[in-house]
């Protein structure tokens, strides 16, 4: 028999706009649901500034509905549960951003995602609009061997790029600046997760995949794809051990760097394992001489109920670091 999990919905083929409706009515003050179904800025970003975009599966909630708001995105298109948005969606995003300056579309690289975003860029030329741009955005180490960086999964730790690329484009108007600064924290930033179960569909409840209840698998995707292979359960510590030298390894991190570091709940971890999961972390990064300006725990890219979470570092420069202390107000990202 199939292993299946409880949801609290109405009918499934109402999941999303029934989601986007809760949503908008929760942040009323930050966002609202516009016309074509889009989570938007409840007060647009001055005329003369680019606009941001990104289309994405819903399901890993509050990706990237809640980072949508002052310092952040200016649209989400969201798709289907676990399911890219398709070229015209994104199209109407880009129409929705514009403030004047052009829009960049920050595409999570995921085959999908990439297709669609890739078509939508054709449609704006053939429909004449100008001055759209995309980035594509990586940082799971475990996907692609290093070298290969452009062949990686976008994960958890993108979350950086959405906060700094937000605060660059609240100031900035040159769309190629907005690309590059993109670029920057992107090849800054490096990521490695864990899952300890499985989340299940909303739609049908059935688990994504199975894991034996004395195993973890390491590299697990936020879609469920597979990692670098299964392993018994292992203690915080073990764990902690296991990961952060791969990470530390592929940028590499080196004595004397500051980083922002995150730990990104799955969907189900406690925050006491969070916590005893951090307090490793930061040993393990004092005794390579590196120095945490600040930390982020819980969780802002989830695969529903998936128990486990992603290892995230990011190096920051003087210039990093004043775009990560700027202001931004997200329904889940406030500073």
């Amino acid at each position: 028999m199939t292993a299946r999990n409880k949801k609290l919905i109405n009918q499934p083929e109402n999941i999303l706009s029934e989601m986007l409706e809760g949503f908008a009515a929760a942040y009323h003050d930050i966002v609202k649901l516009d016309e074509n179904g889009f989570i938007v800025r409840r007060t647009p970003k001055a005329e003369g500034k680019v606009g941001l975009v990104i289309g994405n599966g819903s399901g890993h909630e509050p990706a990237m509905i809640g980072l949508v708001g002052p310092g952040l995105f200016d649209v989400n298109v969201a798709g289907e549960i676990f399911t890219a948005p398709g070229p015209d969606r994104i199209v109407q995003g880009v129409k929705a951003a514009d403030r004047g300056a052009g829009v960049l579309v920050c595409v999570s690289h995921h085959a999908g995602d990439l297709m669609n975003a890739e078509m939508a860029l054709e449609l704006c030329e053939a429909e004449g609009i100008e001055n759209v741009e995309m980035v594509v955005l990586y940082d799971d180490i475990s996907s692609a061997p290093k070298g290969r960086e452009s062949e990686r999964r976008g994960t958890a730790g993108l979350f950086f790029v959405w906060k700094m690329l937000g605060a660059f484009a609240e100031t900035s108007g040159d769309l190629a600046a907005c690309k590059a600064m993109a670029e920057k924290i992107r090849d800054n930033t490096r990521s490695l997760a864990l899952a300890l179960t499985p989340g299940s569909s909303p739609i049908s409840g059935e688990v994504m995949f199975e894991l034996p209840d004395d195993e973890i698998e390491v590299g697990m995707g936020v879609h469920g794809e597979m990692g670098t292979g299964r392993s018994k359960l292992i203690s915080a510590d073990a764990t902690i051990d296991l990961m952060m030298p791969l990470i530390l390894e592929d940028l590499p991190f080196q004595s004397g760097d500051e980083v922002l570091v995150l730990i990104n709940n799955s969907g189900s971890l406690t925050l006491m394992e969070m916590f005893i999961l951090y307090r490793r972390v930061a040993q393990q990064l004092e005794a390579a001489g590196v120095t945490a300006y600040k930390s982020w725990l819980g969780p802002y890219a989830t695969t529903q109920e998936m128990s486990g979470f992603a290892l995230s570092l990011c190096k920051v420069d003087d210039e990093l670091k004043a775009l990560w202390d700027a202001p931004a107000n997200g329904a889940y990202l406030k500073q």
